[in-house]
């Protein structure tokens, strides 16, 4: 069995004060929680502090965002080795970096093959928008975006990366995808997909998460599903006690399962 990957995706939000509180009240209710990997992914500016605050608790630390470069004339970027001090994983190709900040398919590949040589673990997201959803197109357009995104893995890297589906239309929305939706094109369009490139062997063994106004109330709809290994989650994270209850309901859902 897979085991199961909350992360919370903080986005651009906690100062280094914030932050402080945040994790304080999270680590008593999530170190008991080890059958669960979780993952804190603060902004750059509270990223030393968290990955200080987690050490030793079992809590891994991610970053939102990298370049692909290691180092340079490249003012305002963050490089691999730099992340690689303070955090274990990175989230790439968010829809937010693709919408607002011109991310494409080649440049998150760009970042998945530097995240993997430099030893952290990417979270690649992928997810398609509205129109694209009513119009059917979902599974094709998901399936082309793990294709360019992971382009030129081997099997052994790709088994050292998690996939996040996150449908754009269900993020900061309130609207969710039903867990047999998600369940579906997960299996379909990433799964399926991750078999068709490095074999159906690695394919189960990697990690998929859903994302997508992900809460306490719905958690396990998703995580009961055979396919989602658990969620990347974003405004849940915010509240300790939203963000320990949905790790929580995960752990029981795993182990029923």
């Amino acid at each position: 069995m897979r085991t199961p990957i909350i992360a919370g995706n903080w986005k651009m939000y906690k100062t280094v004060a914030e932050a402080t509180a945040l994790v304080e009240a999270l680590l008593p209710q999530l170190q008991p929680l080890n059958s669960v990997q979780r993952v804190l992914c603060p902004p750059f500016t509270a990223l030393a502090t968290v990955a200080r605050l987690v050490q030793g608790s079992g809590i891994g630390a991610g970053a939102q965002n990298m370049s692909w470069e290691k180092e340079g004339a490249f003012t305002g970027e963050i490089s691999p080795l730099m992340i690689k001090e303070l955090a274990q994983y990175v989230i790439i190709g968010h829809s937010e970096r693709r919408q607002f900040f011109g991310e494409t398919d080649e440049t998150v590949n760009r970042k998945v093959h530097a995240a993997l040589a430099y030893g952290l673990t990417p979270i690649v997201a992928v997810g398609e928008n509205l129109a694209q959803n009513e119009a059917g197109e979902t599974v094709a357009f998901v399936s082309g975006q793990v294709r360019r995104g992971l382009a030129g893995l081997t099997p052994q890297q790709a088994q050292g990366l998690i996939v996040a589906y996150e449908p754009i239309w269900a993020i900061g929305t309130g609207r969710a995808a039903t867990g047999d939706d998600a369940n579906r094109i997960i299996g379909r369009a990433v799964r399926d997909t991750l078999a068709e490139m490095f074999g159906r062997a690695v394919a189960d063994a990697i990690r998929i998460q859903y994302g997508g106004s992900v809460k306490p109330g719905n958690i396990a709809e998703f995580v009961a599903q055979p396919e989602i290994d658990g969620a990347l989650v974003g405004g849940a994270s915010l509240k300790a006690d939203d963000f320990a209850a949905i790790v929580r309901q995960t752990a029981e859902a795993k182990r029923k399962a």
